[in-house]
């Protein structure tokens, strides 16, 4: 059913969000391998939401699922589009960040940029 889809979508998108928050948390500790390690496991999980996103409407267009609107996948839509911007937004976030602690490290060690 799409309940069970929307659940699948949630669940997923909920724990790519969960990665991309302890990423941001190691990012403030410059801890920049493990972060883009966080990022990456919630790039996975973002598509695996994705995935059943797509299972969703192809089942709706195919007329596996009867369902013509459902609150719950409009919310799990929602938050998957949420939490992919947030993904996003890290991602640059954490470029912009090495780059300063790099430009920083240099300037510190006398090599002026």
């Amino acid at each position: 059913t799409l309940e069970l889809i929307a659940m699948e979508i949630i669940q997923h998108a909920g724990d790519g969000r969960h990665n991309v928050l302890e990423a941001l948390d190691l990012l403030t500790a410059f801890d920049f391998r493990s972060a883009n390690e966080k990022l990456s496991v919630a790039y996975t999980e973002i598509k695996k939401a994705h995935e059943a996103q797509t299972k969703a409407i192809q089942a709706v267009a195919g007329e596996e699922i009867a369902e013509e609107y459902s609150i719950l996948l409009t919310h799990a839509q929602d938050t998957l589009m949420t939490i992919y911007s947030e993904y996003n937004i890290s991602l640059k976030l954490t470029t912009i960040i090495e780059a300063m602690d790099s430009r920083i490290a240099r300037l510190e060690e006398g090599n002026h940029v």
